[in-house]
């Protein structure tokens, strides 16, 4: 199995990348980022790369994947509406069209997150923008699952590459157990959200295709 990764230095990305390098069905994984990751593997490849609107000039390193792990975002803090629509929206867009196009069997699955707001009418912008990304990455063709995970810990030795989700994990590790034990609907790891998006590439097509939290820690158990 060939798997893509977006966002691969982010929590959530690298527990993407970690699971599915130490998955023996996988037999290689493409990293696309703008930088390198620092991470050695036999299986990792990485490609660099800016304009995420624009893939062609990297499509012939992704063609063939199975799977894509798109897990790149930004917050909305300190970002205007516009940037975030576009990080949001235009580029796992750009991403997903690119690799579904001619590979209906493609398993495309989205970082998105507890809240989105698929009517794209509410009062919350982000959750609009979400909501419409979903709605755009379900009607493809290609197999497209949305994880909605609410709070992500790292755990499992999975480290943002991140400097400001690492200072705030550092800050907050302590409150993870203890809300993950008292909150369980509402926590998930890296670990977990990663062997969850291998194990509905192995659905096949089937399953929910929005998973909330509880759905991600049940299938990354």
């Amino acid at each position: 199995m060939k798997v893509v990764v977006f966002g691969a230095s982010g929590t959530a990305g690298h527990g993407a990348l970690r699971a599915a390098l130490q998955d023996g069905g996988v037999t290689e994984v493409v990293s696309v980022g703008r930088g390198p990751l620092g991470t050695g593997h036999p299986k990792l490849r990485e490609v660099a790369h800016s304009d995420f609107t624009d893939l062609a000039p990297v499509a012939a390193e992704l063609d063939g994947a199975d799977a894509c792990f798109y897990c790149l975002g930004v917050s909305t803090t300190g970002h205007s509406a516009e940037v975030y629509r576009r990080v949001s929206f235009d580029f796992p867009l750009a991403a997903a069209r690119l690799l579904s196009a001619g590979n209906p069997a493609l398993t495309f699955t989205y970082v998105s997150g507890a809240g989105a707001d698929r009517t794209e009418q509410g009062r919350v912008a982000w959750a609009r923008v979400k909501g419409r990304t979903e709605n755009a990455l379900l009607a493809m063709d290609m197999r497209a699952y949305m994880f909605r995970p609410g709070r992500i810990r790292p755990g499992d030795g999975t480290v943002s590459g991140t400097p400001l989700h690492r200072a705030v994990h550092r800050l907050t590790s302590r409150l993870h157990p203890p809300a993950h034990r008292l909150v369980p609907d509402r926590v998930t790891t890296a670990g977990l959200l990663g062997r969850s998006m291998l194990a509905v590439v192995r659905l096949e097509g089937a399953g929910p295709h929005i998973l909330s939290t509880r759905d991600i820690n049940r299938l990354g158990a």
